[in-house]
């Protein structure tokens, strides 16, 4: 269980990477493109870290919770996956709707909302709690590059719309 949990950690990794990647090869086709990579960007990164975050508190909450020094049973980490969960499905429908990068934009902003203050949870508790677990320790890092990553592609999508 610990080495599958270890793996979800890899592809939430891998799947962001993917999404910056293609994502900047997508807005530099021809001519920069903010909105074009974006689209495929955000759904893509929320699914990669919301979706799978979610799907791992629900069916794996006991050890996913040990793994990082939490509680176990909590309802706030049941409650916890299914919003992350309904990131990843409402980035999806956005998506598939093609409503635009308005709501792609929401959907993002919300999603990063709840991973900054996450982040700094994290932190606190590493701190706090002298718990130097690996996702205590790095998700306030990880973040930060998350969103230092969007911060361009997001201001001049902002500057067309």
């Amino acid at each position: 269980m610990k080495y599958l949990l270890k793996l979800l950690d890899i592809l939430r990794i891998t799947g962001v990477t993917v999404a910056f990647y293609w994502g900047y090869q997508i807005g530099f086709a021809e001519t920069y493109n903010p909105i074009a990579q974006l689209h495929f960007m955000i759904p893509v990164i929320i699914v990669a870290v919301a979706g799978i975050s979610g799907l791992e508190g629900i069916f794996f909450a006991k050890k996913s919770a040990e793994l990082k020094g939490f509680e176990v049973g909590s309802n706030y980490q049941r409650q916890s996956a299914i919003a992350l969960l309904s990131y990843a499905v409402i980035a999806v429908v956005v998506y598939l709707c093609n409503w635009g990068i308005k709501a792609e934009l929401t959907i993002l902003f919300t999603f990063i909302f709840f991973f900054f203050f996450s982040a700094i949870n994290h932190g606190i508790n590493a701190v706090k709690n002298k718990n130097y677990r690996w996702q205590n320790v790095n998700r306030p890092f990880i973040t930060f590059i998350l969103i230092a990553g969007l911060v361009y592609p997001v201001l001049m999508a902002l500057k067309i719309i």
